[in-house]
Parts: C-alpha cells; structure tokens; sequence
C-alpha cells in the first residue's frame, strides 16, 4: 500500500508524497541488500505533482553505518542540484536496522534544511517490519503515512 491523497495526514495541510509500489518494493529491496547497515538515498518526482517516480540509491558513509546514515560527495551535490531540475528530490530515505521506522533525534538533526519528506523502512534480519514517511511542520516533523 502507497501513501496516497486519501490518507489521513497529522495535519490536514501536508500532503503525503505518493510513493508507488514498484519503487516501496525496490526501497525494500535496498535495504534488505545493506543490512545490518542502514540503506540510504532519495526519490525523484515532478515538481508540479505528489508522486516520487525514479530512486537513487546511495552508499552510505556513515563510520558507524549500522545505527546512522550519511551521503557525501558526488551523490551528496547530485541530491542538491536535484533541487533545480524539473524533478527534484522529494523524498529522502534511509532504513532502521531494528525493525522499527521512527524519526530519530538523529534523522531530526540530519533533515533540516532539506524541502523533501523522509521515509523511514524499518528491518530486521527477516523482513521489512514496516514503513513510515514523515513531513516538516511547524518546525517539527510528523508522521503523514504508516505501512505495518
């Protein structure tokens, strides 16, 4: 299931990002190949819609990869530059190696100043556990959409 329109956001002004199924399977996929490490990388998608259409994996360069992300160089200024083409970034996303997908003090720290959502797939050893997508609001983020 992708967040769509008619889920229920935190606050009735965001607006999940659609992320289809075809590319959750593939953020699965990334993070089941990195762990026990965490996976990272962001979605693409029109700058006029709601809906995330291409991802872009990236390696993570986090001494301490797993229990934090980290994306650095060439993949890092290609994430920035996103920001001036027709379809930017829209949606960041690294994975919990715990199995739960909370939005961290950490990832707190990390997000600011990016305008994306963040998308957070928990994993354990077995399986995708579940997935959350979370948005900035009013200097806070909240969670707009949840996959168990």
């Amino acid at each position: 299931m992708s967040p769509d329109s008619t889920t229920a956001p935190a606050r009735s002004d965001v607006r999940a990002i659609t992320i289809p199924e075809a590319i959750l399977d593939e953020l699965h996929a990334h993070a089941r190949a990195t762990f026990p490490a965490e996976c990272c990388g962001y979605l693409l998608g029109p700058r006029a819609g709601q809906t995330a259409t291409a991802v872009v994996r990236c390696t993570n360069v986090d001494p301490h990869a797993e229990i934090g992300f980290g994306i650095d160089g060439r993949e890092l200024f290609d994430f920035a530059r996103s920001f001036e083409t027709d379809t930017p970034a829209r949606v960041l996303y690294h994975s919990h190696p715990n199995g739960r997908a909370y939005f961290s003090r950490r990832d707190r720290e990390l997000a600011s100043g990016y305008p994306v959502q963040h998308l957070v797939i928990g994993i354990d050893a077995t399986r995708v556990v579940e997935v959350a997508l979370f948005a900035a609001v009013d200097h806070d983020f909240v969670e707009v959409w949840r996959h168990a």
